[in-house]
């Protein structure tokens, strides 16, 4: 028999998605959030058509479409030479291509916008500054004041819930460190005054660049290999992590590295990435976004799962026994965030070649018209999920 009620640990994007998802059936929540207010760490944030068709589902899409940018073009460059390589289209291409928008935005700008569209739902009764210690359905009910037929783990990936399930996956570093801040887009220099997405390639790094609407400024994500300052979602450098920064650019071209030089404020990510292992526990608990699948962003796509899953894991438990809509939403998950990882993969090594690997990438990418690189993400963009 479908569920009722559900308790969803973490309101980031992944456990506020889920609550709506949820209440779109039927399905009352409560959502426990450790954090006393709502705000969203990071900086910019893109979302592709597979994730926006799913916003506008729960009803928060117009809002958005409001408030960010939806480049019509994804661009490749040689960051030593700052120079074009190819280029994906977006903007009206994707809509008739994929059916949805690619948008990007503020992180906080999604969140508040799924915030308020829980708050504005009965369904949905949120629960602020309850920090969950254990993993146990006593512990969650003491902090909702009330017992749930699921618990869901969407408390990202240092989870507390993933401790309530056997062999559940295990996190580790991945080697790589992004680099997060904002410019105001009058100080940005030229190469990243660009109205569309900008991705610099090199050896061993690469840097994004997009403009946020809603700030007036210029979203900047530097990725290299570095090391780790230990279990952190983030820190602001210090004076020896940007020294080490500006020498993974070093054959880079000089406008880049003064430029990364004077970043103002970025802060220091350490990457981590979960392994394989269970997403649920065959009776009441399950996980999803980070908790169960943390990935490297290079394929932009960690929001998007995370959004995917809680639209597939609500779906699941309003049409299936709670235990058959779990092993259903697990069979069907993983072949799908597997795939999304071989293609972060396949950038990795794209975006970071070098020597006679970065040549032959630039000899692909000059003899592929853009219609045909955007035909390779057809199975990614175009994902509906039960849409």
């Amino acid at each position: 028999m479908p569920i009722k009620t559900a308790a969803i640990v973490g309101a980031g994007v992944a456990g506020l998605s889920a609550a709506l998802a949820l209440a779109r059936h039927g399905i009352e929540s409560d959502i426990i959030e450790q954090a006393a207010q709502l705000s969203e760490v990071g900086a910019g944030l893109q979302i592709s058509p597979n994730a926006s068709r799913i916003l506008d589902a729960l009803g928060v899409l117009d809002t958005l479409k409001d408030k960010w940018n939806e480049p019509d073009w994804l661009n490749l460059m040689d960051g030593r030479r700052l120079k074009p390589l190819t280029a994906l289209p977006a903007g009206q291409f994707a809509q008739r291509r994929w059916g949805a928008p690619y948008g990007v935005l503020h992180r906080a700008t999604l969140q508040q916008a799924l915030l308020q569209a829980v708050i504005d739902n009965p369904l949905c009764r949120l629960h602020l500054d309850a920090r969950l210690l254990s993993p146990d359905r006593a512990s969650v009910e003491a902090l909702t004041g009330r017992a749930a037929a699921m618990t869901i783990g969407a408390d990202g990936v240092w989870s507390v819930m993933r401790a309530a399930i056997a062999n559940s996956p295990k996190v580790d570093f991945s080697g790589n460190i992004a680099w997060r801040f904002t410019v105001p887009r009058k100080d940005a220099p030229d190469f990243l005054r660009a109205e569309n997405l900008m991705a610099f390639l090199g050896p061993d790094s690469h840097l994004v660049s997009y403009p946020l609407r809603e700030t007036d400024a210029v979203n900047v994500v530097a990725i290299t290999a570095g090391a780790t300052t230990g279990e952190t979602w983030a820190s602001k450098g210090s004076d020896a992590e940007r020294a080490m920064l500006v020498r993974r650019f070093a054959r880079w071209h000089p406008a880049v590295r003064q430029f990364l030089a004077g970043a103002p404020d970025p802060s220091f990510w350490p990457l981590y990435q979960a392994g394989d292992g269970r997403w649920h526990n065959d009776r009441d608990t399950v996980l999803i976004g980070d908790a169960a699948h943390a990935m490297m962003p290079f394929a932009a796509q960690g929001a998007g799962m995370a959004i995917e899953d809680a639209f597939a894991l609500a779906s699941a438990v309003a049409t299936r026994p709670l235990g058959e809509a779990l092993l259903q939403f697990e069979q069907m998950r993983k072949p799908r965030i597997a795939k999304v990882r071989r293609r972060a993969d396949l950038n990795r090594f794209a975006y970071h070649a070098r020597g006679p690997f970065r040549l032959g990438r630039d000899m692909v990418f000059s003899l592929r018209p853009p219609e045909r690189l955007a035909a390779d993400l057809d199975w990614l963009y175009g994902y509906r999920c039960g849409l």
